[in-house]
């Protein structure tokens, strides 16, 4: 203890840089220990810490925390201490002067362990008897800001080493950030060193490659897809929210929660995902990763529906190209329950799919319709009889009967691939419910030590809601179809089908997906005039797949392609 000293009250303050350095490396209790000696033997009492982990290099200056501290009047300090000038701020002497001269102001003092902070002040006028506020100064105060800016450059050159090789490295298709749901970060040697690149997280990815198979279907609205995830047991990340100034504090969990229909787009258009890198580091251009994607980038492009097509050429350059979408039709859903067809019929005047829409009419009532207005000309068609023409031409498709043995088996591979894929998925509902039953107990075994209401009515709360998605759960699993079905009867089922063609494109309850078989059947897109089995003589029949044919003789119901058939009157479109 210095000789003839008065004991002075002391705050200790204790930065370091970042989370991982505070609770990992650089510890703050290692300078804990190094303050109350030097507090011990500088005749300091300490009676209050602040740890901050928190960079000191951006102009909102974590100290400054410190100093409102010291703003409580009744606390009664008399000095801060503090490891070092750069443990205090990076900010160079810009920085250092305001915040030191606002502790100078409440009469503390600013103290560092090394020495560098003098703690005299010399007048120069001392021999006069007078004193101004220009003929005081620290004798120190010129080394101080030296070393304030020291530690400005010191930060400097270790943040342009560090971010100018992760800019490098992302460039080269590395990852250098957290990665993103369904991925996991590892370092692996390569030619550049050991760098990171992203793999597929075991408990993550399933829901991502499902995500995007659904879309790539077609039939799913995104309202559907998310609750096919939720029901395998999907939930967002779980993040730590510390506090702003002390981060050994938490101070609330974010994340657990379901998908919703406004994610799945958002989660389908990250291009990481196919295996390309596109960020403000590679100046928003694509760039091939040095890691595979979840899924390949044609069912990437398929799954986002030619608002985002990605290609790669032979020499892994890396073209992405967006479809801005109009304004109006933003709220808009292009895949619409409502008028299933619009995407796989197209309009005889411009060939461009049709829209669908409904018209308020005098009375106040609604007519759906299909129609196209491009370029001048108008054409539409009432929804009930676009239905009725889709049905007609429907009736008049049939299989090939050479084709019919072919297609049975191929229906076979496709049964035995969907009982696999369902027997996956059914294995993850089943490890989901696990995952609830597992979490209902740890919450009970807290109960039981647990004494405040308040906390007992919130983990009652949360018990309810597992119970509650318990129970849907397992009306999922006993609504799933039986998987033990003989293979002999898919076959009579898919055979029977293959007679009754038009029962399963008609007679399927889902419209998208029935909208997507009746698709299939052709090469190209057909006109409306294409598929109006009644007015051909102005108009090819449509080109259908090979397997298909247009039987003549229901055509003939309508009259022969020949032009000798009795017209039936057109409604004006």
């Amino acid at each position: 203890m210095l000789p003839n000293s008065q004991p002075r009250i002391g705050l200790l303050a204790i930065r370091v840089s970042s989370d991982k350095q505070g609770l990992d490396g650089d510890s703050p209790e290692a300078q804990r220990e190094q303050g109350e000696a030097y507090a011990k033997t500088h005749n300091i009492i300490i009676t209050e810490t602040i740890i901050l982990l928190e960079s000191a290099s951006h102009e909102d200056q974590p100290m400054q925390k410190v100093i409102d501290a010291c703003k409580d009047a009744s606390k009664g300090f008399q000095v801060v201490l503090i490891k070092s000038i750069d443990r205090f701020t990076r900010g160079g002497g810009d920085y250092y002067s305001p915040l030191k001269k606002q502790l100078t102001t409440m009469g503390i003092a600013l103290e560092d362990m090394y020495g560098v902070i003098g703690k005299l002040q010399v007048n120069t006028l001392e021999h006069t008897g007078f004193k101004y506020y220009w003929s005081e100064f620290n004798p120190t105060q010129k080394s101080e800001y030296l070393e304030a800016e020291r530690a400005k450059d010191e930060m400097r050159d270790i943040m342009s080493r560090m971010i100018g090789a992760e800019i490098r490295y992302t460039q080269l298709g590395y990852w250098m950030r957290q990665p993103h749901y369904g991925f996991r970060s590892v370092k692996i040697d390569t030619r550049n060193g050991k760098r990171i690149i992203l793999r597929p997280d075991k408990n993550e990815a399933k829901f991502i490659i499902k995500l995007f198979e659904m879309r790539a279907a077609h039939v799913y609205t995104n309202q559907q897809i998310a609750d096919e995830l939720n029901s395998m047991g999907f939930r967002t990340r779980v993040t730590i929210v510390r506090d702003k100034y002390d981060r050994t504090k938490i101070k609330k969990q974010l994340g657990g929660k379901q998908m919703t229909a406004k994610m799945i787009d958002r989660y389908a258009s990250k291009l990481v995902y196919c295996g390309v890198i596109r960020e403000k580091w590679t100046y928003d251009k694509p760039v091939k990763a040095q890691f595979d994607g979840l899924v390949d980038i044609d069912l990437f492009n398929e799954a986002n529906r030619g608002r985002l097509h990605v290609e790669i050429d032979s020499r892994n350059e890396v073209t992405v190209k967006e479809r801005e979408v109009p304004e109006h039709l933003k709220t808009k859903q292009i895949y619409n329950p409502d008028y299933p067809y619009k995407q796989v019929v197209a309009c005889p005047k411009c060939g461009k799919t049709l829209s669908g829409s409904a018209t308020r009419g005098k009375k106040g009532i609604y007519y759906p319709a299909y129609h196209c207005a491009r370029d001048g000309h108008y054409f539409r068609v009432p929804k009930p009889a676009f239905d009725q023409t889709i049905e007609d031409f429907v009736k008049a498709v049939t299989i090939k009967p050479e084709y019919i043995d072919d297609v049975i088996t191929a229906i076979g591979e496709l049964w035995r691939e969907r009982q696999a894929k369902q027997v996956e998925v059914n294995q993850q509902r089943l490890e989901h419910r696990e995952s609830l039953q597992s979490q209902i107990k740890a919450t009970v075994d807290r109960m039981r030590v647990v004494t405040s209401e308040t906390a007992l009515k919130y983990l009652e709360e949360d018990i309810e809601g597992v119970e509650k998605e318990l129970t849907q759960l397992d009306e999922e699993l006993a609504n799933q179809p039986d998987l033990q079905a003989e293979f002999d009867q898919v076959l009579q089922y898919a055979k029977y089908i293959l007679e009754h063609l038009s029962e399963m494109l008609l007679d399927l309850c889902n419209p998208l997906r029935k909208a997507a078989f009746f698709g299939a059947i052709f090469n190209t897109v057909p006109t409306y005039s294409q598929i109006d089995l009644r007015t051909h003589e102005n108009s090819s029949l449509p080109e259908v797949n090979e397997l298909f044919t247009i039987r003549t003789a229901l055509m003939s119901t309508f009259g022969d392609l020949t032009g000798n058939r009795t017209r039936i009157a057109r409604m004006r479109t």
